[in-house]
């Protein structure tokens, strides 16, 4: 799987990012001009970063609608909270989401462009296995992104990011409005874990085999400098060693792209809802929507 995410080929990438981002914020840009306001949410942060995960694994651009919605699903379902019925609900959805790998699974091995599916195939992998494999990739790889994004938006039209809304059309200054949202408040804030070991941890003992929710980001900052320094300083946002995030520097260059293109194609809008719903899952977080409208009406 590495291989699909070195350095080298996540790089490769930023032309077609930035095309893709360019195109989704001129898109709501020309939507303003005739709707009186427009969820960033959906017209930029949505759909950019399933389309390169999917060109990046070498897997057929399509059913984006339902990918989107089969992920945010299987967050609700896993990591939320739901009653039965809508617990029922997302099952048939889960299941959905699952027959969809298996038939794209069945595809891939029969393409002769290389592509993740038919590569795990051909290292002796097994069909449910590769979908069990596929199934959270498909979402960790395009929905935290989106989440990412979706609250770097908001802070910086609320006023509560290191830069003004105006300056994340710049190159640096996106990325520092990136890195604070990873800092402060990323898209995945926790992570369930299981104690190792007996640790003693500010005086306390945890005994081995004691499941912990471990805080990968909030309450890290200090200083205006540290806001700005590189992701790979902030703590444990993007995981460590072997569980380090394989696509941390796809997800900040998307974001960061994504940021600045569409303050670079609204350049004068404001948020129109101050006070969004929020997804506020264990493990994930983020606004649900952030409206924004030309600051000329």
């Amino acid at each position: 799987m590495a291989g699909f995410f070195t350095p080298a080929t996540v790089a490769s990438m930023e032309p077609r990012i930035r095309e893709l981002a360019r195109e989704a914020a001129l898109s709501a840009a020309r939507r303003l001009d005739s709707a009186y306001a427009v969820d960033l949410v959906a017209a930029v942060a949505a759909f950019p970063p399933a389309m390169v995960m999917l060109e990046l694994l070498g897997l057929p651009v399509r059913d984006l609608p339902d990918l989107k919605r089969w992920g945010r699903d299987s967050m609700e379902l896993f990591w939320g909270w739901p009653d039965e019925d809508r617990q029922l609900e997302l099952a048939h959805s889960a299941a959905d989401f699952y027959g969809w790998l298996r038939q794209l699974v069945a595809e891939s091995r029969n393409v002769a462009e290389r592509n993740l599916f038919k590569s795990l195939a051909e290292h002796g992998l097994s069909t449910p296995e590769i979908c069990s494999l596929g199934y959270f990739l498909l979402i960790a790889g395009q929905e935290t992104t989106t989440q990412l994004i979706s609250t770097t938006l908001f802070r910086l039209l609320e006023g509560s990011a290191p830069v003004p809304w105006a300056d994340a059309a710049s190159d640096s200054d996106s990325r520092a409005a990136v890195r604070h949202v990873l800092v402060n408040e990323s898209s995945v804030p926790t992570w369930r874990r299981v104690a190792a070991h007996d640790t003693n941890l500010g005086g306390k003992t945890v005994p081995a085999g004691s499941e912990i929710l471990l805080e990968l980001s909030g309450n890290l900052i200090t200083s205006q400098e540290e806001q700005r320094r590189p992701s790979s300083g902030a703590g444990l946002v993007f995981g460590s060693g072997i569980h380090r995030c394989l696509g941390a520097k796809l997800a900040e260059l998307e974001a960061a792209v994504i940021v600045q293109e569409t303050a670079t194609a609204l350049p004068l809008v404001q948020l129109h809802h101050h006070e969004p719903e929020w997804i506020h899952l264990l493990s994930f977080q983020a606004p649900r929507a952030v409206v924004v409208a030309t600051t000329s009406r």
